[in-house]
């Protein structure tokens, strides 16, 4: 499980790894052309399920901390529906790998 820390004081945001890589993919992309936008996701069951979201723009402080040493292969479709999500009105809404069986678990709180 990889970690995404948001701010200061940091909001931490727990992903498997491969989801982690394609979210800093697609953030970073938005964020190196200077565009802000909302990320939102699904809170795990054990944080009493919801939805969360922050506000993300080029000042923003963020960490993505990977628990495992080896890349994973990127998803082009995944990217390609990560990103299409970031660039609408909503902004980018967490969403499984196309094709994944379950989606990755999530969790969230703050340190």
């Amino acid at each position: 499980m990889g970690t995404l820390l948001y701010g200061n004081p940091s909001v931490v945001v727990t992903f498997e790894d491969r989801a982690l890589m394609h979210l800093q993919i697609v953030i970073t992309t938005k964020l190196r052309l200077k565009e802000s936008f909302a990320f939102s996701w699904v809170d795990d069951v054990s944080l009493g399920s919801g939805r969360s979201s922050i506000w993300l723009d080029p000042s923003s402080i963020l960490y993505f901390r990977f628990l495992g040493n080896r890349m994973p292969a990127i998803n082009r479709e995944w990217i390609a529906e990560l990103t299409l999500s970031a660039n609408s009105g909503t902004g980018l809404l967490f969403t499984a790998e196309p094709g994944a069986p379950a989606g990755p678990r999530l969790a969230r709180a703050a340190s």
